[in-house]
């Protein structure tokens, strides 16, 4: 099989990150990463029959080495010239632990693994949400931690510990001011081999339009 040129690497099949890979992936491989590899193929056929060129991977972005994995298989078409990031849980899905371990600790070694290989003149975005904005001050210590502590570390902060954390909807919020946090840090990083990489940051859906959709 002929290789690609450029490759379009989706994390999470929801319906913003569909949107921006339709957008960006036209003449090129797109890569359809989900938890549920039933929901990766799903999208990836639609996208086929509406013209791009894809592919479905199943993904667990809270375990580094299916990251890798996904990596790995992303480069078997190409370069990667382009990622976008649209996994995780909400308040309403998870608990504390599976917010801090796929929303947290799951983008920020997904920042790690594609920043590796992002190719010259490529970019990445995450899609992180306004529920982080809302988190209130963090001190400038705080801050510092959440955006450089080597990625394994992450966990291990004192403020990310259960007694620190006061729900689920905390753990969300400072979930979502880490990948923003991440974002600036790693965007030197990428800057470095030539690529950009940006988060935007939307409205935290309701449980009702999630359970829907």
């Amino acid at each position: 099989m002929s290789k690609i040129k450029d490759v379009v690497v989706l994390t999470g099949a929801g319906l913003i990150g569909v949107a921006i890979a339709r957008r960006i992936s036209n003449g090129k491989h797109l890569v359809v990463a989900d938890l549920s590899l039933e929901n990766a193929q799903r999208v990836a056929t639609d996208l086929y029959n509406a013209g791009f060129d894809t592919s479905a991977v199943q993904v667990d972005i809270s375990s580094r080495e299916s990251i890798q994995a996904l990596v790995k298989t992303a480069q078997s078409f190409g370069n990667i010239t382009g990622f976008i990031n649209g996994a995780g849980v909400s308040p309403s899905q998870a608990p504390i632990e599976a917010i801090l371990k796929v929303d947290l600790y799951g983008t920020a070694v997904l920042l790690e693994e594609f920043g590796k290989v992002i190719a010259e003149g490529g970019s990445g975005v995450v899609i992180s949400s306004q529920s982080g904005h809302r988190l209130g001050t963090l001190s400038e210590k705080e801050s510092q931690l959440l955006a450089t502590t080597p990625t394994e570390e992450l966990l291990n902060l004192e403020m990310l510990q259960p007694e620190n954390v006061k729900d689920t909807l905390h753990a969300y919020q400072l979930s979502k001011r880490c990948n923003v946090l991440r974002v600036m840090s790693e965007a030197v990083k990428w800057g470095k081999r030539g690529a950009r990489v940006n988060s935007v940051s939307r409205e935290l859906l309701s449980p009702h339009w999630q359970m829907m959709n």
